[in-house]
């Protein structure tokens, strides 16, 4: 029996919600594949894949089937127990990957915050408490804890909540000659993320990624790649680094990994993973039957030659049309990025205004991304349909003439 909920819109979330977002003006309430439909009725196309996480799009049947299956099993039994979604899972991303081991929570900051204290820990048992030091990037995004947020190498977002944690260094991405300078015996880890999303959309050198690598074997560091944006068949690889072959010794994931269920991953070495022993770490919800039962199914259909060869051709159909529109009407300067995560780099005269692009194409039934005020970002379901790539584009070009004409 249902029961009668009362209306609300988006006036309310003014009222109830704390203020730390700002959402469109429209509600969301249905999807179905890259189609979303709002209050009102008016359908738009879903190219922001809320950020990078709808990797099947919308009410997938796998998906919905998985989560309902399960539902009607088992929801949650804390990790006093282990139980058969969260094992299977496990198997699947060990047999996928470099890692022989998983653990399992509910973010993508929480994969990087596990990732994070496992460094520390290694170091710290296998060297002393003098190795603790974090090196990461500038403008790199790993999360909104305290800890991970002190990694991110952005200040606007770690600024004004008092001490931060100390240990850790900022180097400027894709600068082998800076990293090189900064790593010394005192560091535990090097973080990268392979392609730096949240400030724009870079996809790392190979040459980078390959002298952090020997740089990390030299001082005795491990290397983390951050893959919360990248992983998960984002780049037409299962993980990002399968598409550069440089190997890490930590790869958090998230976003994609449960296709829009709450669910994040660390993965490393048995090796390595000795190190958070019974006790050291862990989490009430994290690998719950539920989001391990829905991300067993997204990694059943995503890590399939099919899907991941369509994540490249997609590629091509949206960096085509995307430069073709970019030249047309002057808006951006280059389209960069790997498989479907794809960044637009706005033109001299449009820096900044990502988000006045971002507010033209929701008028066009567009719903994109910003990477930044410069840089509008695409990073769709990975079985967007080309039909829906194609009548995407044409209102992103509808939206880009209105933007110009003005």
């Amino acid at each position: 029996m249902s029961v009668e909920q009362a209306p609300v819109q988006r006036a309310d979330f003014d009222q109830v919600m704390v203020p730390n977002y700002a959402p469109a003006a429209f509600i969301p309430v249905r999807g179905a594949g890259s189609r979303v439909w709002d209050q009102s009725g008016r359908e738009l196309i879903d190219f922001a894949g809320g950020i990078a996480v709808n990797v099947l799009g919308h009410a997938h049947p796998a998906l919905v089937g998985a989560l309902t299956e399960q539902a009607n099993k088992l929801w949650h039994v804390s990790n006093v127990f282990t139980n058969e979604p969260a094992l299977r899972l496990a198997k699947k991303l060990v047999d996928a990957t470099f890692a022989e081991r998983a653990f399992f929570c509910n973010s993508g900051a929480e994969a990087n915050e596990a990732a994070f204290k496992l460094a520390r820990r290694v170091a710290h048992d296998r060297f002393g408490p003098e190795k603790h030091e974090i090196i990461a990037t500038v403008n790199s995004f790993h999360g909104r804890t305290l800890f991970t947020v002190s990694v991110g190498g952005q200040p606007k977002y770690s600024d004004g909540f008092g001490p931060k944690i100390t240990g850790i260094s900022h180097v400027p991405y894709n600068d082998l000659e800076a990293l090189k300078a900064q790593i010394s015996d005192k560091t535990c880890a090097v973080v990268i993320e392979p392609i730096q999303g949240e400030s724009g959309v870079v996809p790392a050198d190979l040459a980078y990624l390959k002298g952090a690598r020997e740089l990390c074997d030299k001082h005795n560091a491990l290397l983390i790649f951050d893959e919360v944006q990248t992983g998960v068949g984002r780049t037409g690889s299962l993980f990002a680094y399968q598409h550069y072959g440089v190997t890490p010794d930590i790869l958090s994931s998230a976003k994609s990994l449960g296709g829009g269920f709450p669910i994040g991953a660390m993965l490393t070495t048995e090796d390595l993973a000795k190190h958070l022993a019974v006790g050291t770490h862990g989490t009430t919800y994290g690998g719950n039957p539920l989001a391990c039962a829905v991300a067993s199914a997204v990694l059943d259909v995503v890590n399939t030659p099919e899907v991941l060869a369509g994540v490249k051709a997609k590629h091509e159909r949206f960096k085509a049309r995307l430069e073709k529109i970019g030249q047309q009407y002057g808006l951006f300067s280059q389209v960069r990025g790997v498989g479907l995560l794809i960044g637009c780099v706005l033109t001299e005269a449009w820096k900044g205004k990502a988000k006045e692009v971002f507010n033209a194409a929701e008028k066009e039934g567009l719903m994109v991304l910003q990477a930044g005020p410069d840089v509008v970002r695409f990073a769709p379901s990975l079985v967007v349909e080309d039909a829906d790539i194609d009548e995407g584009l044409d209102r992103f070009e509808r939206a880009a003439a209105t933007l110009t004409k003005a």
